[in-house]
């Protein structure tokens, strides 16, 4: 943490059962000009058109009128560019892009709100938290079910969440801890944004737009309220057996040792998420029997990539195991394919060796204890698929001995490994 980070911090605890008035203190050239540096220099342009290389070169001179517009709360948050990214369902969502200025400040508020907010949020969330990750909230999920005897799981859905995030209700939870007007201001206004898409501007009266720095922390505020706290202080005292929660951005998983504990909170859940203007979906979201014997019964769950189980450790303990999804490890590789595909004329040298950072990458989040059979098997469709595309380039084909030389002697495909071995996953 930089020294201002823990300035705020120190603050925060201080006043921990009162509201934040002069954070936009904590706002200078530095902070902005710091912001600038750590976004990413090869990101998208906003409406402006405006690139990360273009907007630098008007130097302090931009940030310094910026940094005035923003003290003085003549900032107007420009409209953000709605695109669409496919999903690994085969569908689409919604991400917008800011401007780069906007992002600059947007990223500068973050950097004092973010350090408020860590003095609050709970251990049990990791989504988008400052050295926090996917695969941490995997472990905690691995340790409370292979260690707490936990045997039912809420695999809960929220329908649309960053769509239908209520304004108002939002605001009434910030006004829990900040009230500096300056901040509050530039948040409504990035709440109130245009949303540009194929030339027509809409304004939103609900939710955040995915893309925007500080958007994943609204929706962490928000869910914080609405499902953290009101689970582990108000549910957890009252149920039986032992219980959890871990929850990453708007995908959470509830899990208990007592099956009646599971049906109450099952059959209030969505109660309380209308409560607060969101919905559960009533079909993704299902009671599961880790434990299950009953025929066509569900007994694992999907989280964060991975299909979650219930399986025996080497010294035969029953433990929580681990293996890609079904939809993440279609997706993948349907991606590689397209990829391989389109790059097949390049230099066999040259395409292997991209496919390999691909591959690194892939590794790098899957490769989990008790998942190498999944990465395994990854690696070997993407040799197949590297044989069938190279042989379709034209020239003289490759039979499979000399094809099987070029991938493991004379340039390697990488082989898949564990990167992530957790020694408490070996009990």
């Amino acid at each position: 943490m930089s020294t201002k980070e823990i300035q705020i911090a120190q603050l925060s605890r201080k006043h921990k059962d009162s509201t934040l008035h002069n954070l936009h203190g904590f706002i200078d050239i530095y902070a902005l000009y710091g912001s600038y540096k750590r976004l990413n220099r090869q990101s998208a342009s906003g409406v402006d058109g405006e690139t990360w290389q273009s907007y630098g070169k008007g130097g302090i001179g931009k940030m310094t009128e910026l940094l005035n517009k923003f003290k003085k709360g003549t900032y107007r948050a420009p409209n953000v560019r709605r695109v669409y990214i496919g999903k690994d369902s085969g569908g689409t969502r919604p991400l917008g892009i800011p401007t780069i200025e906007d992002k600059i400040l947007q990223t500068a508020v973050l950097g004092v709100l973010e350090p408020v907010y860590e003095q609050e949020f709970k251990e049990f969330s990791y989504g988008f938290r400052p050295g926090r990750s996917q695969h941490q909230a995997i472990d905690y999920l691995f340790e409370e079910v292979s260690f707490g005897k936990i045997r039912y799981v809420i695999d809960a859905d929220i329908r649309n969440f960053f769509g239908e995030l209520n304004h108002g209700l939002l605001r009434s939870f910030l006004d829990l801890r900040v009230k500096d007007g300056l901040v509050r201001k530039m948040i409504d206004k990035w709440l109130k944004a245009g949303i540009m898409e194929s030339g027509q501007v809409t304004y939103p009266v609900e939710g955040t737009p995915q893309g925007g720095s500080i958007s994943p922390l609204l929706s962490n505020i928000y869910l914080h309220y609405v499902l953290d706290t009101w689970y582990s202080e108000v549910i957890q005292p009252l149920l039986k057996g032992r219980s959890m929660i871990v929850r990453y951005a708007d995908d959470f998983v509830l899990g208990f040792s007592d099956l009646e504990d599971a049906k109450r909170v099952f059959k209030v859940l969505p109660k309380r998420f209308e409560k607060y203007g969101l919905r559960i979906h009533p079909e993704k979201t299902k009671l599961i029997d880790l434990a299950g014997t009953g025929k066509g019964e569900e007994r694992s769950f999907d989280f964060l990539g991975f299909t979650h189980y219930l399986g025996k450790s080497r010294k035969g303990y029953k433990v929580l195991k681990r293996k890609t999804s079904r939809k993440k490890f279609t997706g993948a590789l349907r991606r590689m394919a397209t990829w391989i595909k389109r790059n097949r004329n390049m230099r066999a040298v040259d395409l292997i060796a991209k496919v390999n950072i691909k591959l690194r990458g892939y590794y790098n989040y899957y490769g989990i204890t008790f998942n190498f059979n999944g990465i395994r098997r990854y690696y070997l469709e993407v040799f197949k698929l590297l044989f069938k595309w190279l042989n379709r380039r034209g020239g003289r084909s490759k039979n499979w001995d000399h094809f099987n030389n070029l991938l493991m002697e004379w340039q390697p495909l990488l082989r898949p490994k564990i990167y992530h071995s957790y020694s408490l996953a070996k009990p």
